[in-house]
């Protein structure tokens, strides 16, 4: 099996002065996941390259035991100093796809149409999606094959607003991703602040938060499995 994993280039967190970009944790508990399964690793970003990691995700109230092992992992440092470009991959080469958060993504990946079409043509080869945290809202531009909004009807979780004011954020955001997946028509649900809660509908997966992280990985492998069979 191989796997995409898209991470942000965005590092500005709108114009406070602060950086962003993708939560380490994110990355690190699917990471160690796919690869623990024997999976095929690839990273992408849009501008390929090194992507930002949110300077607070590494803070010590935030580490993990899969996030020192990703600090201590010379051939992940390796791959993650050296992303592909998002406009140079494509569905075809891959079993599945997954999103890490962050707030970067809200900036970068939610408005980029290499992004939403990879996201389109992936489910529409019968392959599945997980997204986590922040990611949910790159979903925002993603359209159906009759064009109406990917999320409208279907079951999806994402960063509650709850969450984003407990982080005090609300107003630096571009939009909320809870509030963007209603009016998407998403049938949103949510389990408790920063508590692992997963949703699948479909090919589809989203995790809340940051604790979703792994069980989201972890969806995908069994998911990608029974659609390989």
């Amino acid at each position: 099996m191989k796997v995409l994993i898209v991470l942000t280039s965005h590092d500005e967190l709108g114009d406070t002065g602060r950086k962003t970009g993708f939560w380490l944790e994110e990355l690190a508990a699917p990471y160690y996941r796919f690869e623990d399964a024997g999976w095929e690793i690839v990273l992408a970003s849009p501008r390929g390259g090194r992507p930002p990691l949110d300077p607070k995700s590494n803070e010590p109230g935030s580490q993990t035991d899969e996030t020192r092992r990703f600090e201590a992992d010379q051939e992940a440092l390796a791959a993650l100093a050296d992303t592909v470009r998002l406009d140079s991959v494509s569905t075809d080469g891959f079993d599945a796809v997954f999103y890490p958060g962050g707030h970067g993504p809200l900036w970068d990946l939610a408005e980029d149409a290499n992004s939403a079409r990879l996201i389109e043509t992936t489910l529409r080869s019968g392959k599945p999606l997980a997204l986590v945290c922040h990611a949910p809202g790159v979903l925002r531009h993603a359209v159906g094959e009759d064009g109406a909004p990917l999320v409208r009807g279907k079951q999806v979780t994402g960063f509650a607003n709850s969450e984003e004011e407990a982080v005090q954020l609300t107003d630096v955001v571009p939009f909320l991703v809870e509030d963007e997946l209603k009016n998407l028509g998403g049938v949103y649900s949510r389990g408790e602040d920063w508590s692992p809660y997963v949703v699948r509908d479909g090919l589809l997966i989203t995790g809340q938060n940051p604790a979703s992280s792994a069980a989201a990985a972890d969806a995908l492998i069994e998911l990608a499995g029974s659609v390989r069979a």
